[in-house]
């Protein structure tokens, strides 16, 4: 045992350790979502899972530099948690692959939060909500939740047909944002589009076709108070469930000749505007204006 005030650490030496299976084939998501887990990568998503994330971490796997680094961060949890250190090639030799950036972490898997649950957690007042309509895109889910806790959305909510907020791609670019926002899935989809609409939310689709309203004349407009925006894969866009679902259309105007943005872009854009329509004590603003996650 380690002493007290200090963390359980284990050293490793040999790759196939029973103690460290469960960080065997890393690159596998599937393999890893089935065992109840899921991976943080790296130092700064290594700390959130230890300090800010809404989720239990099981265990660390660090080598030595990553273990100092640490220090203060594995000092402060939970003495029970073992914290697996080993040199850079068992390492590699657990995961499966070159792994660069020093540390991993395993974080336990809840069961998914339903739609009923996400909404009963929020607040009362002011509220905006992002949807994900059949957005598989890494990249991009991880983007517009780094974009969604950047500009103070309470949750996401995501349809059938969208990738995993806790694949460690997702949880990497969204810059530990998967891990701390509140998200659930849709279950009754597109059904859940008339139960918000039922619950009091305006539902606002962001689209590109020019019919729509500016996202200026939106939010001269006076935006609701709770807000859903409906955000669409790249390529195929919203499905036609969520068009007809939506109280309001919204574009981002662009130059001329460009048809389209990204639409993490797309969101982050939409977010920041409406953010600046709330109060600072409705929006939580901390005067932050950090663009590089730290």
């Amino acid at each position: 045992m380690s002493p007290a005030g200090h963390a359980h650490r284990v050293q490793i030496q040999d790759p196939d350790d029973p103690r460290v299976a469960d960080y065997r084939n890393v690159p596998d998501p599937e393999l890893i979502r089935e065992r109840g887990l899921f991976v943080a990568e790296g130092r700064r998503m290594v700390r959130t899972l230890l300090t800010e994330a809404r989720f239990p971490a099981r265990s660390v796997l660090a080598t030595e530099a990553a273990y100092r680094a640490l220090g203060g961060v594995l000092d402060a949890g939970r003495r029970d948690m073992p914290v697996y250190v080993a040199a850079q090639a068992c390492l590699d030799a657990i995961a499966g692959f070159h792994f660069h950036r020093g540390c991993l972490a395993l974080g336990e898997r809840p069961p998914p939060m339903v739609m009923a649950e996400v909404l009963s957690g929020l607040a009362e007042g002011p509220a905006v909500l992002v949807l994900l309509d059949n957005v598989g895109n890494l990249d991009n889910v991880g983007a517009i939740f780094r974009n969604a806790a950047a500009f103070d959305a309470a949750a996401v909510l995501l349809s059938p047909g969208c990738c995993d907020p806790l694949y460690r791609k997702a949880i990497r670019t969204s810059i530990g944002a998967s891990l701390r926002l509140p998200f659930g899935t849709l279950t009754a989809w597109p059904g859940d589009l008339a139960e918000l609409t039922a619950r009091g939310f305006t539902l606002a689709a962001l689209t590109p076709d020019p019919p729509a309203v500016t996202l200026g004349e939106f939010v001269a407009s006076t935006p609701p108070r709770r807000l859903v925006l409906l955000l669409g894969a790249e390529g195929d866009g919203l499905s036609d469930a969520a068009r007809d679902a939506a109280d309001v259309a919204v574009r981002v105007p662009l130059a001329a000749g460009v048809d389209s943005i990204n639409v993490a872009t797309a969101a982050g854009i939409v977010l920041q505007r409406l953010a600046e329509t709330r109060t600072p004590s409705e929006s939580g603003d901390t005067g932050n204006t950090r663009s590089d996650g730290r």
